[in-house]
């Protein structure tokens, strides 16, 4: 659990820097949340290989992941001037949905096995 929760704590940070205006923040916040990420989606991956059935986390850590890299790398040339390209704010964004997305499926899980 804690392994997936500092790439949601970057993105979030990163959100959270944008809207306050540090561009710069927020794309060094993405760079952090790049191994983070990483590291979240082989421990789902190898989860997964072990014998669990959620196919689904699986699918979406990597889909945060390739967002995540996309975000930065869309970053990258803008952090001198300041700005945000389109690009990289539509990819924090579905990150962020992402996130919920997974938090809901979680939700799920837990109350059926209860």
């Amino acid at each position: 659990m804690g392994r997936r929760a500092i790439p949601v704590a970057f993105v979030v940070t990163a959100a959270a820097a944008d809207g306050a205006g540090a561009h710069g923040l927020a794309f060094y916040a993405l760079l952090l949340a790049v191994p983070a990420a990483a590291i979240a989606a082989l421990d789902a991956f190898g989860a997964l290989l072990e014998g669990g059935q959620d196919h689904l986390q699986a699918l979406l850590w990597t889909i945060v992941l390739a967002l995540i890299v996309v975000g930065a790398a869309a970053r990258a040339p803008a952090v001198a001037e300041g700005a945000v390209p389109g690009r990289a704010r539509s990819a924090l964004l579905a990150c962020l949905g992402i996130f919920c997305v997974q938090a809901f499926v979680s939700l799920a899980s837990e109350l059926r096995q209860r």
